[in-house]
């Protein structure tokens, strides 16, 4: 495996540059802050994103696709949501290159071939989607309209980071309409529960429910809700957001229906995505100085099966025994892997895949094969113990679903260590200074005081919480009084 990674104590960003290279998640791209997905990166997505899918599914939408080009004038007719990706896009001006006269080789733009209008490379497609929407409805029987996309789009951002932000990354965005403003607000709130239940449930990650100040929604948005999660160097992710758009996309597209009364009125919009960016709150949220630590549900491999002997008689001996043993672990529809190459040495099989996560680890040698038993390593913990062949697929099988259980109680027992309720400016700083992790305090409720805050502590308010009880207090910055607590942490 080479050089071992940084530690997490000694440096927490490289730590995480070094785990996603190390563990072949990405690599670095030739376009600047864009990235390459590598195929056990590959792998883990398309788990996350199958087991999304089904959810999605499962409450009736339905999947489409819709272009990567945005026309400018599309895109400028909701002016909020405009001017809020304006300074992250990038455009196309012209459709073709041509050699360049005075450079053999080498190519220039074509000025005959500029377009007549210029197209916005999709941060998000809103526009589009509601561009063609206008189409589609006409009748109260048109609705509601339930689409989702799985898209690549583009923001182009200046610091870039693997996974977390990136010029280009993968996503899904779900764009629903609906007759009603509280049909909409429901599918809204629906979205963000199938979020939280996807995030605690399968990545084993716990998250806080909530719902965003006007500073920080999604823009174009009357409503965002997010689901936000704790990382282990103390910073807050926003791991998921679901936004009520209400009528603002039909008003800027003209989107109208008659209802049962045949009264015209206009649509009431949703739209929520997450993003290959939930990859890198995996990584931070739960892997070690040694590599990933990644749960069972979402792992590209489950259980990988290393065989220890001297002679090719021996191999042979395991490899039968092993059959068997992959062949009931598949019946139950666990992801085996049987490494047996004999060009790297049993130690280094295990270094890689510990670096890699792999939840369980299986040795087999000549003495385990005398003694009926088998080493099983579960990366999470790194404990050992020899278990009987007899029943190893089972054992196997429950130890993957303790495995992932033990993973979620983990972050959510340093989730809630680290929500320190303050009172007093003092007691805040003292908090983002010597704790880290989530403040809840008082909060007068304007802009201004949100913004002073941030620019004084780097510290923002990732949510409302859903849950958050109504109490009278005062804010910690201006002594001004508050009904509620909100959360405040330095975030990704």
């Amino acid at each position: 495996m080479g050089k071992a990674i940084t530690s997490r104590h000694e440096d927490y960003s490289q730590w995480y540059n070094d785990l996603v290279l190390k563990s072949e998640l990405a690599d670095y791209s030739a376009v600047r802050g864009c990235m390459i997905i590598k195929p056990y990166g590959f792998a883990l997505w398309e788990n996350m994103r199958d087991a999304l899918d089904k959810m999605f599914k499962d409450t009736g939408h339905v999947n489409a696709y819709f272009p990567l080009f945005v026309p400018k004038s599309l895109f400028e007719a909701e002016e909020k949501n405009a001017e809020g990706f304006a300074k992250e896009c990038a455009v196309v001006t012209h459709y073709r290159l041509k050699s360049d006269p005075e450079k053999k080789g080498k190519l220039i733009v074509d000025e005959d071939a500029k377009l007549e209008e210029e197209l916005v490379v999709r941060p998000t497609s809103e526009a589009i989607i509601w561009n063609s929407y206008k189409n589609w409805i006409q009748s109260y029987r048109n609705l509601p309209i339930l689409i989702n996309q799985w898209a690549n789009v583009v923001r182009w951002e200046m610091r870039t980071r693997l996974f977390l932000r990136t010029a280009e990354f993968l996503w899904q965005e779900g764009h629903t309409a609906h007759a009603t403003r509280d049909e909409a607000i429901a599918e809204t709130k629906q979205m963000l529960d199938v979020y939280a239940s996807f995030v605690e449930n399968f990545m084993a990650v716990p998250v806080i429910k909530g719902i965003k100040t006007p500073n920080e929604r999604f823009a174009g948005a009357e409503d965002t809700y997010c689901i936000e999660a704790l990382m282990q160097d103390g910073k807050a992710l926003q791991a998921g957001t679901s936004h009520f758009l209400g009528q603002n996309f039909a008003k800027a597209f003209d989107v109208k229906f008659s209802d049962k009364n045949n009264k015209l009125d206009y649509v009431w919009a949703t739209s929520w995505g997450v993003s290959t960016r939930l990859i890198g709150a995996l990584i931070m949220a739960h892997s070690d100085d040694d590599g990933l630590i990644l749960p069972p549900k979402i792992a590209p491999l489950q259980v990988v099966i290393v065989p220890i002997y001297k002679s090719d008689e021996q191999k042979q001996q395991i490899a039968e025994k092993v059959t068997d043993i992959i062949n009931n672990l598949k019946q139950l529809n666990v992801r085996v892997k049987y490494d047996d190459n004999d060009l790297t040495r049993p130690g280094w099989k295990f270094a890689e895949y510990e670096m890699k996560g792999v939840p369980v680890r299986i040795a087999i040698g000549p003495k385990d094969l005398e003694n009926n038993v088998a080493e099983v390593a579960r990366r999470d913990t790194k404990e050992k113990q020899s278990i009987s062949l007899e029943n190893i697929s089972i054992a196997i099988f429950n130890l993957l679903a303790d495995i992932q259980l033990n993973m979620f109680n983990k972050a959510k027992n340093f989730l809630d260590e680290h929500i320190t309720e303050v009172n007093t400016w003092d007691e805040f700083i003292d908090v983002l200074e010597n704790k880290t992790g989530f403040v809840s305090a008082h909060w007068d409720g304007t802009s201004e005081t949100e913004e002073k805050i941030k620019e004084l502590t780097k510290a923002t308010i990732r949510c409302i919480p859903s849950n958050a009880k109504i109490e009278e207090g005062v804010c910690v910055l201006t002594g001004k009084p508050s009904a509620q607590r909100v959360l405040f942490a330095k975030a990704y």
